[in-house]
């Protein structure tokens, strides 16, 4: 498997452990404990705790537990709970789509740019649309970059423009083509009632329009967001939770000295 789990300790931590067959870990292998938070719009009292139990079971959860509950507001309760999870999945059998490169820290980055581009690479991001939350793109493109990993401004062959929050699509494709970008990067944070599919097909839609897709690395990034997800929208690549500057450089990197070997 490509996440390494069979060479892991996993497998001989407990020798009941069957990857065919996996469930929840609690205390024990295969106990299936699950810790589940959520709110339901009832008062809080023993009849909205007894309900939260019946939905437990619904769920398919044995000997549910409702191990603390508050009202939030009048008329709506929040609760933590406990379970036994009945259900299982075949690990063995998953595979998720990912994004294809071999990761690269800065100055490694850089070198490969020197040698295999031989010219700074453009890169934009921008929170597009109504998102106003900077935290994901600042993360990946300000210089201090987050968790030990240096932004994209840090970088010697990189020309990063990080343009900020709220951010039209059409603003962004205009600097995009003033600035003459090698790639664009989307942080989408604000994800209620889906709002972020939208605005990301409406980027690419556009930039089909302007007969621009083919000529741009375009890539989204966010909580929500996977790899899965981006290609589904027509882009480059998605990255997720535990994404870092040095993930999306390498990439990239790579892509753009590709298409130039192609050309």
């Amino acid at each position: 498997m490509s996440c390494g789990l069979y060479s892991s300790k996993a497998t001989s931590f407990d020798k009941t452990l069957d990857l065919t067959k996996v469930k929840p870990y609690g205390d024990t292998m295969n106990d299936g404990k699950i810790q589940l938070s959520f709110t339901l719009p009832v008062p809080a009292c023993e009849e909205s705790m007894e309900a939260a139990k019946q939905l437990l079971k619904k769920i398919g959860f044995d000997d549910p537990q409702v191990v603390f509950y508050k009202e939030l507001t009048e008329g709506f309760t929040f609760f933590n709970c406990y379970g036994n999870c009945t259900q299982s999945v075949d690990f063995s059998t998953i595979q998720v789509p990912k994004v294809e490169s071999n990761k690269m820290d800065m100055h490694e980055t850089d070198h490969f740019i020197r040698q295999h581009i031989g010219r700074k690479i453009v890169v934009l991001g921008a929170s597009t649309g109504t998102d106003a939350h900077t935290v994901g793109i600042d993360a990946i493109m300000n210089m201090k970059g987050y968790a030990g990993h240096y932004g994209l401004e840090r970088y010697e062959m990189i020309d990063a423009y990080n343009l900020g929050s709220q951010i039209p699509n059409d603003e962004f494709i205009a600097r995009a083509i003033e600035l003459k970008a090698d790639a664009l990067l989307v942080s989408q944070t604000v994800t209620q009632k889906d709002v972020h599919i939208g605005n990301l097909v409406e980027l690419i839609e556009m930039l089909e329009a302007e007969g621009l897709r083919d000529k741009l690395l375009v890539i989204c990034g966010g909580p929500r967001i996977s790899h899965e997800l981006a290609k589904e929208l027509g882009y480059d690549a998605g990255f997720g939770m535990n994404s870092y500057a040095d993930d999306v450089a390498s990439f990239i990197a790579t892509q753009i000295a590709k298409r130039k070997e192609l050309r």
